[in-house]
């Protein structure tokens, strides 16, 4: 069984998923998405000095696209180890899946932004 290291909700709105439940990532995943949110704070803290010192606009928005690529990146990560867990958990109960699935296509429209 591979470990995992539970992540604890940190606010945000209300709606599915918002029951008090925790989220586990892979502990493997763990490290690999702490490391990747480290260099995506620096890659925005770059986007703002270029914007704060005038760089060309196009440089910019490469950057910002960079940004934008990690985060759907770490996004992937977090998405898979959910679905790994915290669905692959719900199967047993009936009721409980049924929750769980409505929560996995909330999630995933939300990824994708449908």
């Amino acid at each position: 069984m591979e470990e995992r290291v539970e992540m604890r909700e940190v606010g945000g709105a209300p709606g599915v998923g918002r029951r008090g439940d925790h989220g586990y990532v892979k502990a493997e995943d763990q490290q690999r998405l702490l490391n990747r949110f480290r260099r995506i704070e620096g890659q925005v803290r770059g986007v703002q000095r270029m914007v704060g010192e005038g760089h060309y606009c196009v440089d910019t928005l490469t950057q910002i696209g960079s940004v934008i690529s990690a985060l759907e990146q770490a996004a992937s990560i977090i998405l898979q180890d959910h679905v790994e867990y915290c669905v692959r958990e719900s199967i047993d109960d009936e009721e409980k899946a049924e929750r769980m699935m409505e929560e996995l296509k909330v999630s995933v429209q939300r990824f994708l932004r449908v």
